[in-house]
């Protein structure tokens, strides 16, 4: 890194970016494998602390670099199941359809679409303007046109055991079990279901469903996780894994006047509280999230952003559907058959142990609702929390019921070990401190996020924190979290009940919708009444930028979409 005195010339920034973006391939790559690390120092330093704009801005070129505290694990779709992997893919790819701020579905790569009657058939036609970004996968090293059977190969893929894509749960049961996707012609492709699914568009506008080129897949095999070739508004420069990404305009990008910044640099520092600093000086544009070492400094307690902060920076809070919650491994059965866990009582002790509303107004200065009402979060037609009561702070019951499960005041009952990463130590020591009082000892085990949901999916996590973000909007996507037949992911819970299953395969063959919000409404009360899960807090977005930042949409499944972003 450059000491504050060392500033690189500006020049020499966009001819490194010149030489990458129009470079022939072989002569580019050996230029390429020189530059790198004058390549890093510049992105981390562009436009020196003598810029009335920070140091995110380079001359008349515009960079926006964020944050990420957890680091990319891959650029393939098929593996954009971390919020980091969507993120980063939704930069470098499109699919069919996407979502805009309202969560209502619009025009991607396909122009239009139909839904035949019955539900079953959905029928898109392709824009013919759309093509691959420039690589040496393709003949002379250009990218080319986007057709109806790459949609075809990539949804394959997504289904295709060898891949072992942690998405392939998103067409299980629900697409034709013989020729699910065709690709009609070159500008109409099909997507066949097994029964009707209404929330099938929304599916369809997740990153897993973003759209591949074989040729790629057949150059680089498992490679293609660090060398993306996709048709999105930007294209890979260099990724340095738990480092930095580096991302530059595509140029032939298909959405008229997009994308609008040159150049986006994501860095991945795990501390927040450090990216929080980095932003303070000016050398990060934007950070996601909050954490309690600098709520204080920016929000009032009422949840708005201090008066000394504004014109500097600026702040969005909106709903967020997203349910933050603590998981039981519910297999109890080998070593785990004595576990305490079993008894479905000291679950329910657990949820009544700690108090959620006072832990989202001290930890996260407001910002977020406690969860009292089940696992599907505020923000879907669904949620109602008059017919679907959950668990409120109560100290006096959560005794109770220890009592009854057998351990009075917490007697008999062995340490319980919570497994969760650094940025919710704070809320997991909270809780664990109210469970004190009830005699409950929980022991606190830091881990990388990575290694974490590695160990939930293997079934090897009896106690976890985690979190569920919405794929698309219906509680549907929330509920899935608990239907047996799902593996982990993304029933991580390894939860089995005989009603809900049967209530769940009723709802997806419920097209009225306020019957099928009834039936989604008793799965919930299920739910809490077995407790599979601590349910913890419904989230709300906490976004904050530079001032002079502009065009960052917000919406309720807290997709970054940089697209759109501009700076002055």
């Amino acid at each position: 890194m450059p000491s504050k005195t060392e500033k690189p010339d500006d020049q020499t920034f966009h001819h490194f970016l010149y030489l990458y973006a129009v470079s022939n391939q072989t002569i580019k790559m050996n230029i390429f494998r020189c530059m790198i690390p004058c390549l890093l120092l510049i992105f981390s330093a562009c436009g020196g602390d003598n810029s009335s704009k920070g140091n995110t801005q380079s001359g008349d070129k515009q960079i926006f670099i964020y944050n990420q505290p957890n680091a990319v694990t891959s650029l393939d779709p098929a593996f954009a199941r971390s919020q980091t992997n969507i993120w980063a893919v939704d930069h470098l790819y499109n699919g069919l359809v996407q979502l805009d701020e309202q969560l209502r579905v619009k025009a991607a790569i396909a122009k239009d679409w139909t839904i035949s009657e019955d539900g079953l058939t959905y029928t898109f036609t392709l824009r013919d303007d759309v093509f691959f970004h420039d690589n040496e996968c393709f003949a002379d090293a250009k990218g080319r046109k986007v057709v109806a059977a790459d949609f075809e190969y990539s949804f394959n893929r997504i289904i295709d055991k060898t891949v072992n894509s942690p998405g392939a749960w998103i067409f299980k049961d629900r697409v034709a079990a013989t020729k699910p996707f065709e690709a009609v012609d070159d500008q109409t492709f099909v997507v066949r279901l097994k029964k009707p699914f209404r929330p099938m568009l929304g599916v369809l506008s997740m990153q897993y469903c973003c759209v591949v080129p074989k040729e790629a897949i057949a150059k680089y095999g498992k490679d293609f996780r660090s060398k993306p070739v996709g048709t999105g508004p930007f294209k890979l420069v260099k990724w340095l894994e738990n480092q930095a990404l580096l991302l530059s305009k595509n140029e032939q990008y298909f959405e008229a006047g997009l994308p609008k910044l040159d150049a986006v640099r994501v860095n991945f520092m795990e501390d927040r509280n450090t990216a929080y600093l980095e932003l303070m000086k000016g050398k990060l544009d934007f950070i996601s999230g909050l954490e309690s070492s600098f709520a204080d400094e920016l929000l009032t307690e009422a949840g708005e952003l201090k008066a000394e902060h504004q014109g500097k920076l600026s702040f969005q809070k909106s709903p967020f559907l997203n349910s933050e919650y603590l998981g039981f491994n519910m297999d109890f059965s080998g070593k785990r058959k004595d576990s305490p866990l079993r008894h479905k009582k000291v679950r329910q002790a657990l949820n009544y142990g700690f108090d959620r509303a006072k832990m989202i107004q001290t930890l996260r200065n407001g910002v977020g609702y406690p969860a009292n009402a089940g696992f599907v979060p505020r923000g879907l037609p669904s949620f109602n929390p008059n017919t679907v009561k959950g668990y409120t702070y109560d100290a006096a019951k959560a005794a109770k019921l220890l009592a009854e499960a057998g351990f009075p005041n917490g007697k008999g009952l062995p340490e319980i070990e919570l497994r969760t990463n650094s940025d919710y130590l704070d809320l997991c020591t909270y809780i664990a401190r109210q469970w004190e009082d009830l005699g409950v000892k929980t022991k606190i085990e830091l881990m990388q996020s990575a290694t974490l949901r590695e160990l939930m999916s293997k079934g090897q996590a009896d106690f976890f924190r985690a979190s569920w973000i919405a794929d698309y909007p219906d509680a549907e996507n929330f509920l899935t979290l608990f239907y047996s037949k799902n593996p982990a992911p993304p029933n991580y819970t390894r939860f089995k009940n005989v009603e809900f299953d049967r209530l769940y395969e009723a709802a997806l063959n419920e097209n009225d919708d306020t019957k099928r919000y009834d039936l989604y409404q008793k799965m919930d009360r299920i739910v809490i009444e077995e407790s599979p899960v601590i349910f913890l807090y419904y989230d709300e977005t906490a976004r904050f930028a530079r001032a002079d930042v502009s065009g960052i949409t917000n919406n309720a499944i807290n997709l970054l979409s940089v697209k759109g972003i501009s700076k002055e």
